[in-house]
């Protein structure tokens, strides 16, 4: 797919109190990270010194999506979606000395919309009302991670050819979720682009947290059904940072959903055939524990079946059972989370733009030789959705 040709340009300054904290922050690399707060740091977010760059980026960042908010909220998409949603490039320039790029920017505010999301709250929380907090991640790729202020969304930084890649396929996506309103993919919010002066674009995308609210997860897991480099050595008692552990680390251990399992497994053929088609691969099933209080067990857990604010309209069982949609929490965030008897479950899909093309499939022949008779996340899209549903058969109850 060619890159999103230019689209319109913007010549515009942010508010007062954005433009102010862009300006403020310094570009010296002093320090990385300082604690924030207690709460938070045993958490793994940390807010960033106003001396480190990533301050300055991020700083940007708010202003610049504050201003593109303000843009969909004054021009809303109106009528039926059109193939220009999906193209429209909207580049606006801000006095602070920076460029912020909006791809897709009717799509995604159609998409928004859909799931209940105003963009007045939006805009709140990933404007320049609160710093984000950097996420400490165990991932391997060189991406920042951050959380909004309320770490209700999330933000990753993502390569050209990824946001390439996320774009080809997000007419598809926005089918997906339409046909299956409760699919485990995460909710894609956003897409931009970030360019400072005369120098390289940085591409970053928002999505909602899964991991949301955080405040009684007791324990993070990333899940791609195999063994090579699926460990994660544990933080030292004491530590104030709560690692995101991988799939050798949960040997041993069972999800108990009730009588949830069966929807579960079934939304995971769902959603995996569905990158299947897309030839997509090393994708990950993010998951989360939280004990349950007294007052919250069995709530509805019997049930599969409810008109709720993520579906319009009045559906029949009929209609809900091929959508495959089930009761959900009066929680936030319920679309990612699953009640069982005794434990909260947080659970998504995220990482959905590696596609399985020659480097992957050289990769895929190397790893054969390197690890043999083990398994590794490199392997054809069909059989990584294939063995991703296994493992959540083996380890469900």
């Amino acid at each position: 797919m060619a890159a999103p040709s230019p689209g319109p340009r913007e010549v515009l300054a942010s508010s007062p109190e954005a433009g102010s904290r862009a300006a403020a922050a310094g570009s010296s690399s002093r320090g990385l990270l300082w604690r924030l707060r207690d709460k938070q740091s045993r958490l793994g977010l940390f807010e960033i010194d106003p001396g480190h760059e990533l301050h300055q980026m991020t700083c940007m960042m708010q202003a610049g999506l504050w201003a593109a908010t303000q843009v969909s909220m004054d021009h809303p998409p109106t009528g039926p979606p059109t193939e220009e949603d999906f193209s429209q490039v909207l580049t606006q320039v801000h006095e602070q000395g920076f460029e912020l790029g909006t791809l897709a920017g009717p799509a995604f505010a159609r998409l928004r919309r859909s799931l209940g999301l105003a963009d007045e709250d939006y805009q709140a929380a990933l404007g320049p009302g609160g710093p984000y907090l950097q996420f400490l991640s165990t991932s391997k790729s060189k991406a920042s991670f951050f959380l909004s202020h309320d770490q209700r969304f999330f933000l990753k930084t993502q390569r050209r050819r990824e946001v390439q890649v996320l774009l080809a396929h997000l007419p598809r996506y926005v089918q997906h979720l339409q046909r299956h309103p409760h699919s485990l993919l995460a909710r894609l919010l956003g897409v931009h682009s970030l360019r400072v002066a005369q120098g390289k674009k940085k591409y970053f995308i928002i999505m909602q947290s899964v991991f949301f609210p955080a405040g009684r997860i007791s324990e993070r897991y990333d899940i791609k059904g195999c063994e090579v480099s699926r460990w994660v050595d544990p933080a030292p008692e004491g530590s104030p940072i709560v690692l995101v552990l991988k799939d050798l680390n949960f040997e041993g251990k069972t999800i108990n959903l009730g009588p949830q399992r069966s929807w579960f497994l079934r939304q995971m053929e769902l959603d995996t055939a569905f990158l299947r088609e897309l030839n997509v691969l090393d994708y990950s099933l993010l998951m989360a524990f939280q004990r349950l209080h007294e007052d919250e067990k069995g709530l509805g857990s019997s049930l599969i079946f409810r008109t709720v604010r993520s579906v319009r309209g009045i559906q029949s069982p009929e209609e809900s059972g091929a959508q495959n949609r089930r009761l959900l929490p009066d929680a936030p965030n319920a679309l990612h989370i699953v009640d069982g008897p005794e434990q909260r479950y947080f659970l998504g899909l995220v990482d959905l733009v590696t596609v399985y093309g020659l480097r992957k499939r050289l990769e895929h022949l190397w790893k054969t030789l390197r690890y043999p008779g083990r398994t590794f996340s490199t392997v054809s899209p069909a059989c990584y959705a294939r063995r991703l549903c296994q493992w959540a058969e083996a380890h469900t109850e």
